[in-house]
């Protein structure tokens, strides 16, 4: 049974609308159909046709737009900030053993979902509140205050029944991997090709149309190469690097000869990948930096002289937005680019460091949480009728053979997506580096469910060995 905390959310359960989980088999079509729907809906929110009522755009908080998928002042402006916040702080909970929750008994797990829907939802009320009461909007007569606290409130849980949607099994994967790689796909995209105004001697944010109008000006495309935090020619490189280094990673695994005992001559491999629990640690990683960005912010911006306000950070105006300046705040986030990591080594190394350290800590915590530990994959395969030649088939054998690997890949793999995401930054990558991190493990992500999903549906035999 899940901690008496957990079940405290037992009565609260059947008051939470829902999306209920299909009886029967949804068809590969069907679920792309949904899929779609999701993120059709989801960028429709985010576009200035959904803009929110009563406002003025803000450009504040802009390092979080990537990660939480949002987009300022529109519905989406908190984006899937509330869950992934929500979902962080109960695995974190539920990882320290401060609450017992066992993922592999259906109540737990019931019962976890609904306490990460409550406090999703909590969440987008203190955040929509905190943008409202800290004056990011302006200052909002009382009307206008509830109108626009509704709007956020009512978007953030129609994202959260978007993501319950797809991760109920009427779509693939989960709303929040979607939503965050049209994000990140979108801004890449800014950033190759926007031509909005001049906003330097190439006129052109976007870093193609600058380079065809510092080709037909006769100008130096020199200036291109580094152009403090707006797209590069160096970004763009980093950016295409970025995503062979992180493909070839994914590639990377351990694969374990498997036979099935049920019938005599048929083998397979289990494979481990060299980034075992994904992009995962590196989604809750960002989240609390995140975070913290965001509340320090709104502290400091209450009260910019509160000694103890300032250990967590404050801030200074440059380019028309407040940025880090010191605190804690200033070495979780990034320098952004070369020149910033030249004129500041300190607080790279800093945020390098501490991206590391909590990588490889959510992965271990992930282990347990996701279910991804030897002890559950053991028992996973036993139960599927698989077994390692050579060795009896018992759970023991099985779990003692991948206790050899996946600890060990769990870290190293925690490692390698903290130094990609960090140095990619600090080379200026075109949708940040924790973003195209983000949008490559997803889209392989999609890439093995799809086809997946495809051969069980052409060989229904299949759906035995994937778990189904």
């Amino acid at each position: 049974m899940a901690g008496r905390f957990l079940n405290m959310f037992k009565p609260i359960a059947r008051f939470i609308p829902e999306v209920k989980a299909p009886e029967r088999r949804v068809s590969f079509n069907e679920k792309l159909f949904w899929t779609a729907v999701a993120l059709i809906i989801y960028l429709v929110m985010a576009s200035n046709a959904c803009a929110l009522y009563g406002i003025q755009r803000s450009e504040e908080f802009a390092p979080l737009r990537i990660i939480f998928a949002s987009s300022r002042g529109t519905l989406m402006e908190l984006g899937i900030g509330p869950i992934v916040t929500a979902g962080l702080i109960l695995q974190l909970l539920v990882g320290s053993a401060m609450i017992e929750c066992d993922m592999s008994k259906p109540e737990d797990r019931a019962l976890f979902t609904t306490a990460s829907k409550v406090l999703a939802i909590i969440l987008t009320g203190v955040q929509a509140s905190a943008y409202i009461i800290s004056g990011m909007y302006g200052s909002l007569p009382g009307t206008t205050a509830i109108i626009v606290f509704l709007q956020l409130l009512a978007a953030g849980f129609i994202v959260l029944l978007l993501d319950e949607l797809i991760q109920k099994g009427w779509g693939f994967g989960s709303g929040i991997s979607l939503f965050i790689v049209a994000g990140v796909a979108q801004q890449i995209f800014l950033q190759c090709f926007d031509i909005s105004g001049a906003v330097d001697e190439y006129y052109n944010h976007g870093i193609f149309p600058a380079l065809v109008g510092a080709i037909i000006n006769r100008k130096p495309i020199t200036g291109l190469w580094l152009r403090g935090n707006l797209p590069s020619l160096i970004g763009f490189i980093a950016t295409i690097a970025a995503f062979l280094v992180i493909i070839y990673m994914e590639g990377v695994r351990v694969e374990l000869p498997l036979s099935y005992a049920g019938y005599r001559g048929f083998r397979s491999r289990y494979p481990i990948k060299l980034l075992y629990v994904s992009n995962l640690p590196v989604i809750f990683a960002s989240a609390l930096f995140a975070n913290i960005y965001f509340f320090s912010y709104l502290l400091w911006n209450w009260d910019r002289n509160n000694p103890w306000i300032r250990l967590l950070g404050w801030y200074k105006s440059e380019g028309g937005q407040y940025v880090p300046a010191g605190g804690l705040v200033y070495f979780v986030t990034s320098p952004g680019n070369l020149t910033n990591v030249m004129n500041e080594p300190l607080r790279a190394i800093g945020y390098l460091a501490i991206l590391i350290v909590f990588c490889v800590i959510f992965s271990l915590t992930w282990l347990e949480v996701g279910g991804l530990g030897p002890s559950t994959v053991a028992k996973q395969l036993v139960d599927a009728g698989m077994q390692i030649p050579g060795y009896r088939r018992s759970g023991k054998a099985v779990e003692q053979i991948l206790k050899r690997y996946i600890p060990a890949v769990t870290i190293l793999g925690g490692i390698i997506v903290g130094l990609i995401a960090g140095l990619s930054d600090f080379f200026g990558v075109f949708g940040s580096g924790i973003g195209i991190l983000l949008s490559v493990g997803i889209i392989y992500q999609y890439y093995e469910i799809l086809v997946r999903e495809r051969a069980a549906e052409m060989y229904p035999a299949f759906r035995r060995i994937f778990g189904e």
